[in-house]
């Protein structure tokens, strides 16, 4: 299997939008656009919201089915591991392998040494080409590089082999995940990174590295463009060169995570991968939960009733929704409406308030990202949820293709 030039990961959490999105990117392909849909759910979404890897493969096929979509579509693991792909295997084509957890732990003394063979020839003046200033490697440089990245690598490893006995190697897409981190992985980092992945036979089709600046869940990038254009284009040049070196994969991508809403780089991204004629692959998966709750609000009615209580249960429950999430979020507290005003917000202002338009006066960041957590209280009000969607299915969904592809697409693509 092999992943296109430019992918989106169009993930759901409540498995109901799946044309919605599909939508979006037909639109796109009319345009000359195409885009290979990947729907993406991690265990942590399964788990909060009661469903089951299965149900998103089910809603794949449906959208596809049901749009006549001809082209390719995948249905992502998202950020697994060895405790939990077991029940991802017969549904998924696409493994997001994270190894987050594992960066900073010490692999063998092994695997330590050949890694340190493998790369000796590096030492001294680096020149990648395209990159203007070569980079000095040391000994110790190295060896730091080992220390830090080794045994995640080696656990990615681990998750790809246990999957390709069960599924074959020719069945499913691999990607390594480490963005879920606090510190940015540099461009040599990720030159040593892609080393060890072809060291332990991994043929990654996509790698997410954590960026400089801040991704948080549903909003726009915080952090130095400048800095951020800089970084991502030397990244394309350390694949480039990473693939001829190492045997990788031709296809081999770069994976923006908590891409969705990262308006400010979406140029930046988009001028890039034109200049270089590089693929994209971007997870824009969580902003279709926050469309649902817009379609609700200007539903008014039942449906606005119950987009009211959903953010009053989560500015009440905000530490306990919030710490799983701490690493990709940034919320000012004071900046959050108490919910007895907001009790008094039309569908228009709360519409308003959550939908990300940098710029309207009535926008609240803070709000959003709140909400964006908030997930799990739409999973406890259950049927009642799914049923408001379902009845307000044309405004929801209309929302839903909108932000994909006018706020998504056409500014990566234009």
């Amino acid at each position: 299997m092999n992943l296109s030039k430019y992918s989106f990961g169009i993930g759901d959490r409540f498995g109901l939008q799946g044309k919605s999105q599909l939508k979006a990117l037909i639109k796109a392909k009319q345009e000359g656009i195409d885009i290979t849909p990947v729907w993406n759910k991690s265990f942590r979404e399964h788990s909060i919201v009661h469903s089951r890897p299965s149900d998103t493969r089910k809603e794949a096929d449906d959208a596809v089915k049901s749009l006549d979509w001809n082209g390719n579509y995948f249905v992502d693991a998202d950020h697994i591991n060895l405790s939990n792909v077991d029940q991802f295997i017969e549904s998924s084509d696409f493994f997001t392998l994270d190894v987050a957890e594992y960066i900073g732990k010490p692999a063998s003394q092994e695997d330590i040494s050949s890694f340190m063979d493998k790369n000796k020839k590096y030492v001294g003046n680096l020149s990648i080409p395209g990159i203007k200033q070569p980079f000095y490697i040391s000994n110790d440089i190295l060896q730091k590089i080992s220390l830090k990245y080794l045994f995640s690598i080696t656990e990615a490893s681990k998750i790809y082999n246990h999957i390709a006995e069960r599924k074959g190697t020719q069945n499913f897409i691999a990607e390594v995940s480490m963005d879920e981190v606090d510190q940015p992985q540099t461009p040599v980092e990720l030159f040593f990174i892609l080393s060890a992945v072809s060291m332990y036979s991994i043929p990654a089709q996509t790698i997410a590295p954590k960026f400089t600046g801040r991704f948080n869940k549903g909003v726009d990038y915080v952090g130095n463009l400048d800095q951020f254009a800089k970084e991502f284009e030397e990244d394309l040049h350390v694949i480039d060169f990473a693939i001829k070196e190492f045997g990788l994969p031709e296809n081999l991508k770069l994976s923006v995570h908590s891409g969705s809403d990262k308006f400010s780089i979406y140029p930046v991204m988009g001028n890039l991968i034109e200049k270089h004629n590089k693929g994209i692959h971007i997870k824009t998966a969580g902003t279709t939960w926050l469309e649902e709750l817009i379609g609700l609000s200007l539903s008014g009615n039942e449906a606005l009733q119950l987009a009211k209580s959903i953010y009053r249960k989560g500015f009440e429950r905000a530490y306990e929704l919030c710490a799983p999430y701490s690493t990709v979020i940034d919320i000012d507290q004071t900046k959050l409406p108490d919910p007895s005003e907001v009790d008094f917000w039309n569908g228009e202002k709360l519409a308003n308030s959550l939908r990300h338009i940098p710029g309207h006066p009535d926008y609240n960041p803070h709000l959003r990202q709140l909400l964006h957590v908030s997930y799990k209280i739409a999973a406890e009000y259950g049927q009642e949820y799914l049923d408001q969607l379902k009845k307000n299915s044309e405004i929801v969904g209309k929302q839903i293709t909108e932000n994909i592809y006018k706020r998504h697409i056409l500014r990566l693509f234009t």
